[in-house]
């Protein structure tokens, strides 16, 4: 009868199934049977039944080692691990666990929080007899290894196992490297009795990880036998320290490239600013990987190169191989950020749309920082509104888009919707909202922003928050109250408080202020040609012409020059950067005859003479 009650669970397709199987067990006597509760236990949680399984096993009087087993591995994979520890402290009183009872609970506990527990098991552990299990004590070092701010617990266990395997050395090894114990886990790693591969790279990779590649070298030349992660390792350990002359030797004596390898090395020259180098690698790789393609899309946004970034972008899309993913769709969205590429921003939401991507926060943080960048603040709204989750990034990247976009009070008012909703500011979204009330001019809402970041949400102003305090104040006209506000400072201004300040000063007609702010200026930042060119128009306004030569004479002695503003502006797939007075675009004559049609047309629409 047993064997056919198991054949009738085996069959079962649905609850219903299995309930009406389960009143025919009882009726037969059969619900103590061990191998019947757990193929109940087993179908229950194939059926996402939690409950039921839990009552089935409550309900029984005398299970056997392997179904208290099945229950605490159930309640574990479902994070419940009151339940399992419960269902441990009656398997004690009824019978004896095993070590697959401990290394399941001991792999439960992730944290230093759950000390108290992997405490009590190792107590359990060393009771029953336990604590010479090579396959226990493994589990128990690691854990110790991973969550204890000391290794003493964790090498008092590896003390006391009669039998350790490569395992147990292993663990010991990638320990000490994780606490950056280097020496101590060179001279374990000397110790060990037998050594495998994993055993090899892992000592390489923390040393890499802990920039001791001479150690490293040293180990990586004594290998009997080199896979691709030992390889991979040791280039990316000095492509990390920066040193990619030898990272580039390494990689061309390396048997069997991979993309890993590639790719590390791409990154290295983007990071080192070489990225001639980086694409010459990239054009060589005869596999690429989604990853390969983001490095290199990344590595031109990184050295602010964002033309060329969607241009390997579209290269990406025409080569087909490969599938963009969130993160080359993230970076995209940083690139057309930059560009106010918005034609091709748009693109690249339709296209997140037509592959159903998932809208993650991260996603749609690039999404709304694109829109509100240019200038396109529906779109970013839309997305916001879409958005299933959203974090207090989120919320800074909406708030600080509707500032730039001049809806400054409905960037306050959404702010006050955050609150509503319960998410916990930070100090960058009171920059945000500092900033849209100075740019809206909304001088009394900025004040009480400030005193609930400091008074309601125990926030410590940075010195950006005292800045757009200072320019709120400043363009609002209330110089004095700025100048006070700037003395009763904690932190000692700097040069961009100053700058604001003087900038505020240019209709004031307070030349005392005048003159204590360009002093103040000049002692900070000297050599700063925006702050110079501020002084000199300032006193070029005041018609203070001593003032101004002074000035000139010093940036010209010095070879001080202003950095020229740069715009930009998409015409079709192609993106078009200006500097002032620009001669160098191949359509200047025609952009110039355009640029002076327009003005004049402007004087005759406004009778300007």
């Amino acid at each position: 009868m047993e064997q056919k009650m198991l054949q009738l669970l085996q069959n079962c397709k649905s609850i219903r199934e299995l309930n009406q199987t389960h009143v025919l067990i009882i009726s037969h006597g059969l619900q103590e049977s061990n191998f019947i509760l757990l193929k109940l236990i087993s179908l229950s949680s194939s059926f996402r039944f939690v409950e039921y399984a839990a009552k089935i096993f409550e309900s029984s009087n005398s299970p056997n080692v392997f179904v208290f087993n099945t229950m605490i591995e159930y309640f574990i994979e479902r994070a419940r691990r009151k339940d399992a520890f419960r269902t441990y402290n009656r398997m004690k009183a009824a019978s004896a666990p095993n070590s697959f009872t401990f290394t399941i609970l001991l792999k439960s506990c992730k944290s230093s929080k759950d000390l108290v527990d992997a405490r009590e098991l190792h107590t359990d552990i060393v009771k029953s007899g336990y604590g010479s299990s090579v396959f226990v004590g493994n589990t128990l070092l690691d854990f110790y290894a991973k969550t204890s701010t000391n290794l003493d617990l964790a090498y008092r266990v590896f003390e006391e196992l009669p039998e350790r395997d490569v395992v147990t050395w292993n663990s010991m090894i990638g320990a000490y490297l994780t606490h950056g114990d280097t020496e101590s886990a060179i001279k374990f790693f000397g110790s060990m009795p037998h050594r495998n591969i994993v055993s090899w790279n892992s000592i390489i990779s923390g040393l890499s990880k802990a920039e001791n590649m001479e150690s490293a070298q040293l180990i990586f030349e004594r290998m009997p036998i080199k896979n691709q992660v030992s390889w991979n390792a040791i280039i990316t350990g000095y492509v990390r320290l920066g040193d990619l002359k030898t990272a580039q030797s390494i990689f061309d004596k390396m048997p069997e490239k991979t993309v890993v390898s590639w790719t590390a090395m791409i990154s290295g020259y983007a990071k080192a600013r070489d990225i001639t180098s980086a694409n010459n690698l990239f054009d060589l790789m005869p596999i690429k990987s989604v990853i390969s393609w983001n490095a290199m899309i990344a590595g031109y946004i990184d050295n602010d190169l964002f033309d060329q970034a969607l241009s390997v972008f579209h290269n990406m899309l025409i080569n087909g191989k490969c599938v963009p993913n969130e993160t080359t769709l993230i970076s995209i969205l940083s690139a057309c950020s930059h560009l106010g590429a918005h034609e091709q921003g748009k693109w690249t939401d339709s296209y997140i749309k037509k592959n159903k991507f998932d809208l993650s926060i991260p996603l749609g943080n690039a999404l709304i920082d694109m829109f509100a960048k240019c200038g396109d603040v529906e779109n970013a709204e839309a997305v916001f509104h879409r958005m299933p989750k959203k974090c207090v990034i989120t919320w800074t990247s909406m708030v600080s888009g509707l500032a730039i976009n001049g809806r400054c009070r409905d960037a306050v008012a959404l702010f006050n919707t955050m609150h509503t909703e319960g998410t916990q500011p930070d100090d960058v979204i009171f920059i945000a909202v500092l900033t849209a009330c100075t740019h809206g001019g909304l001088v009394e809402e900025g004040k009480k922003v400030f005193d609930e970041m400091v008074h309601g949400y125990n926030i410590k102003p940075r010195i950006e928050h005292y800045g757009c305090m200072v320019d709120l104040l400043g363009r609002a006209g209330k110089l004095d109250e700025a100048v006070r506000f700037v003395m009763s400072m904690p932190l000692k201004p700097n040069a961009v408080i100053w700058g604001t300040l003087l900038s505020s000063s240019k209709t004031c007609g307070n030349e005392e202020i005048v003159d204590f702010v360009t002093r103040e200026i000049l002692e900070l930042e000297p050599l700063n040609p925006g702050y110079l060119t501020l002084i000199s128009n300032l006193n070029a306004s005041n018609q203070h012409w001593e003032g101004v030569l002074s000035v000139r004479t010093a940036m010209r002695q010095e070879g001080i020059e202003k950095v020229p503003g740069c715009s930009s502006i998409q015409v079709g797939d192609t993106v078009h950067e200006f500097l002032a007075k620009d001669r160098r675009h191949r359509h200047q004559k025609e952009i110039y005859e355009a640029l002076y049609g327009l003005i004049e047309h402007l004087k005759m629409a406004f009778d300007v003479s």
